[in-house]
């Protein structure tokens, strides 16, 4: 099946609609079926992804380039050292010389305006694997994990604990729009990005669900059905006085998982710090989902390919719901 998101960027979650949200995550259901099953699936042979790196990483590195060797095709590691990016060409330019050899460009930046001058100079696709203000293809992998568990993202109700980030920016953006009540439980609430809380709520009041944003942990896992956190320090944050305790009530551990709902899941985009954001015994216990999510980065990443270089859409023998 031909998709509406050949040749489209992924720069943030609000460039695809919510029929091709769901799209990509069906497609992402079919690759990790036919991935477990060992059946083959080279639909981007001999497509080339490139891959800019500023910032070092686990998940996006070995999931865009696992997911491309899986698809057929090939996927080249560009770090700060390997363009000339940092001799002084353009970013513009090197979108345009990367246009002429690669398929699409993912790049994981400090900065959301570098993807947004990659986006504007490139010909292929553009896909961001992280910038400061989003991380649209974790909120994708985290999506796939809760309609797993969960059966469907509708009338789950997922809570965010910790710092405001990028993270949270993109549960933001997908938590509504998938019919999913969502909460921010954190200290700092006046760092919630208004911009994307305002959008949210007009989702959430389309689509008949809930936006909270508390700075009080127990009455933002009231009801819970999962329990989301991130570390508390980002790489290359510089921590304010003060800012590691504000958090402390807002630890994913025993005691605050028992105040959500019996058999609330933990998930966590990793890396995480036992003993910070969550205690040992809750991120290595029987409720926590944290390396399913890990793994569904990598189906997510596929099917982010397939349908924006291939311009296909997969579909499950039966389709799953929101």
């Amino acid at each position: 099946m031909t998709h509406s998101l050949l040749g489209r960027d992924l720069l943030a979650l609000a460039d695809w609609n919510d029929t091709e949200l769901l799209d990509v995550l069906e497609t992402a259901a079919e690759l990790k079926l036919r991935q477990q099953r060992r059946k083959a699936h080279p639909l981007l042979a001999n497509r080339t992804l490139a891959m800019i790196f500023e910032k070092p990483s686990t998940r996006t590195r070995v999931g865009f380039e696992s997911a491309m060797v899986q698809l057929g095709g090939h996927g080249i590691y560009l770090s700060p050292r390997d363009t000339q990016i940092g001799r002084g060409e353009t970013i513009g330019d090197t979108a345009r010389v990367l246009s002429r050899m690669c398929d699409a460009i993912m790049a994981r930046v400090n900065d959301h305006a570098t993807l947004v001058e990659l986006a504007e100079a490139a010909d292929v696709p553009v896909i961001n694997g992280l910038s400061d203000w989003l991380h649209p293809v974790q909120a994708l992998a985290d999506a796939l994990t809760i309609r797993e568990h969960f059966g469907s993202c509708k009338g789950v109700k997922l809570v965010y604990l910790g710092d405001p980030n990028n993270v949270s920016n993109s549960l933001l953006e997908i938590a509504p729009r998938l019919g999913m009540d969502f909460a921010i439980g954190t200290p700092f609430v006046a760092n919630v990005d208004q911009q994307l809380l305002a959008q949210a709520r007009l989702q959430a009041a389309a689509n008949g669900t809930k936006i909270i944003v508390t700075n009080d942990p127990l009455e933002a896992v009231k009801n819970a059905d999962v329990l989301y956190t991130d570390v508390w320090v980002s790489m290359g944050q510089v921590v304010a006085e003060g800012h590691l305790e504000a958090l402390q009530p807002f630890q994913i551990n025993a005691e605050l998982l028992a105040a959500a709902n019996a058999g609330a899941k933990v998930m966590h985009c990793l890396p995480m710090h036992r003993g910070e954001e969550i205690s040992a015994d809750v991120a290595d216990g029987e409720r926590s989902i944290v390396f399913d999510q890990a793994e569904n980065r990598l189906h997510t990443h596929k099917a982010v390919l397939v349908a924006t270089v291939a311009g296909l859409a997969l579909r499950r023998t039966k389709r799953l719901a929101a």
